[in-house]
């Protein structure tokens, strides 16, 4: 895996993705972050060499590199999920090429629906915590000990300064900012209200299909990591009404200002 994650580097630093301090996945709820990015260049998912491809309409499949209030960053415009056919390994890949380039800080966002009924859609949740409910590992693979420590610490996955900073940033700025445990499903069908039940009754506050394999791959990189989800549905088991996902993107829309309000000042301080 050395040699293709060397090839998929070499790539990216002749189109002049050049030393990156802060990685960031544009999750639903965060797409609109590029129009505050200088952009310096970029490249399409199926150009760069041994990607996976976005295969999900409303994920756009672009890597791009350029500066944001004042770092340079290279963003994942699209992401990756093992619904869509891809492994584990597929999905994390992009975070050891950015980890390549030269990034020390992953920054995440994504959609979730709440478990936890005190939290509102169109809310925020930083994760302070999650469970991986995806079957597997993406560090399960032969020779994951070259890239990194195969039994990697998982005792605080998500960054405890950048969670302080966040919350700071929340306070100051009026926006509402839960904190919780996100648990990460396979996809792409929703949760039946059994299902519902189950995730509480364990102790997620909120669940999604994506996040968990890249922030265990960041912390196998020794990677600082922060993730937060725009909260899109309610998933009361006891009032589920179909799932329609207008609705979900549309509570992910009304979220963004403040979601990039929280990751634009959260960058400016780092």
């Amino acid at each position: 895996m050395e040699k293709i994650i060397d090839q998929t580097v070499d790539y990216l630093k002749g189109k002049g993705f050049e030393s990156p301090q802060i990685g960031i996945i544009l999750g639903t709820g965060l797409g609109q972050l590029i129009h505050e990015i200088d952009i310096i260049t970029e490249a399409s998912y199926n150009h760069i060499p041994n990607f996976p491809t976005a295969t999900v309409e409303f994920h756009k499949g672009k890597l791009i590199y350029g500066t944001l209030e004042g770092k340079t960053v290279v963003v994942m415009q699209g992401r990756f999920h093992v619904y869509e056919g891809y492994t584990l390994k597929d999905v994390t890949f992009p975070v050891r090429i950015m980890e390549k380039l030269g990034i020390t800080t992953l920054l995440v966002s994504n959609a979730a629906g709440a478990i936890n009924l005190n939290f509102k859609k169109g809310d925020l949740m930083l994760i302070e915590d999650h469970i991986n409910l995806q079957g597997s590992s993406p560090l399960a693979f032969k020779g994951v000990e070259l890239l990194g420590e195969r039994f990697t610490d998982m005792s605080a996955p998500y960054d405890t300064a950048i969670n302080k900073s966040f919350k700071t940033i929340a306070k100051n700025n009026n926006i509402t900012l839960h904190e919780g445990v996100y648990a990460s499903v396979v996809g792409p069908q929703l949760e039946t209200r059994a299902e519902y039940r189950m995730l509480k009754i364990i102790g997620a506050d909120a669940v999604g299909m994506s996040t968990v394999p890249e922030i265990i791959v960041a912390n196998h990189l020794n990677l600082k990591a922060a993730a937060i989800s725009v909260l899109t549905d309610e998933c009361d088991p006891d009032n589920l009404e179909p799932v329609n996902i207008q609705d979900i993107l549309d509570s992910a829309s009304k979220a963004e200002p403040n979601m990039i309000t929280l990751f634009k000042e959260l960058i400016r301080s780092l």
